[in-house]
């Protein structure tokens, strides 16, 4: 993970045109190839990104050179551009106030807490509360940047991942859909689709969903613990 502290600028361009004009930033860039811009406020939530896959190209300029272009003085510039959509993120380095990087090695991925655990462990019992003929392959099928939820097959075999989360939010779209870019490239999965599942979805996770072709699924807790029974409930 490379981590660069800079006076720089940052703009975007694709199925969305957006523009942070010069201050001082935080940007991340990771092994995963994901590009993350952030300032010193906003909680979590990088300001811009460029999530893989995607390619970083470089280019630098001496001072000396920056010097000469009086109007746009830039001393490093990165072009980051998505291999699916085209999308590209131009991030313009004025002034470097730090930057390292670090070998962090494979996460062992997040522990859950029990709400999800056992959401996990119920859906799998009911595994057809997803559709007619669904059964179920595995729980925590291991990928290399962690386990997706529950791996299953819909009633014509195809294989269907499964993330939950007891509440959906975009931060859990974007999972899976690093979960299913890596599951796609399995010859004897492939191909994979997906399935975001969780008792309440938040309206832009619905979105990024369905521009992803992930379908949502919300989970009733008490009915597949099988004390609520929605088809006889009046209201």
């Amino acid at each position: 993970m490379r981590l660069v502290v800079a006076r720089c600028a940052v703009d975007y361009t694709g199925r969305l045109t957006a523009h942070l004009p010069l201050a001082p930033r935080l940007l991340i860039v990771k092994a995963d190839g994901s590009v993350l811009v952030h300032s010193d406020g906003g909680s979590y939530k990088p300001l811009n990104w460029m999530s893989p896959p995607c390619r970083l190209r470089t280019t630098t300029r001496t001072p000396e050179e920056a010097a000469l272009d009086e109007d746009d003085a830039w001393t490093e510039q990165w072009d980051v551009a998505h291999d699916k959509s085209g999308d590209h993120l131009r991030v313009r380095l004025y002034k470097v106030l730090e930057d390292s990087a670090h070998e962090l090695g494979v996460d062992p991925g997040l522990v859950k807490d029990g709400v999800e655990a056992h959401l996990q462990a119920l859906l799998a019992d009911n595994i057809e509360t997803l559709g007619s003929g669904f059964s179920l392959v595995r729980r925590e099928y291991g990928t290399a940047i962690g386990p997706v939820d529950i791996l299953a097959r819909d009633a014509d075999g195809a294989a269907v991942a499964i993330e939950i989360k007891r509440r959906g939010e975009i931060d859990g779209v974007e999972q899976l859909t690093r979960y299913l870019e890596l599951l796609n490239r399995d010859p004897l999965l492939a191909p994979v689709r997906g399935i975001f599942a969780a008792q309440a979805i938040k309206p832009q996770a619905r979105v990024l969903a369905a521009d992803r072709g992930i379908s949502c699924v919300t989970l009733d807790y008490d009915a597949l613990r099988g004390i609520d029974d929605a088809d006889t409930r009046l209201f």
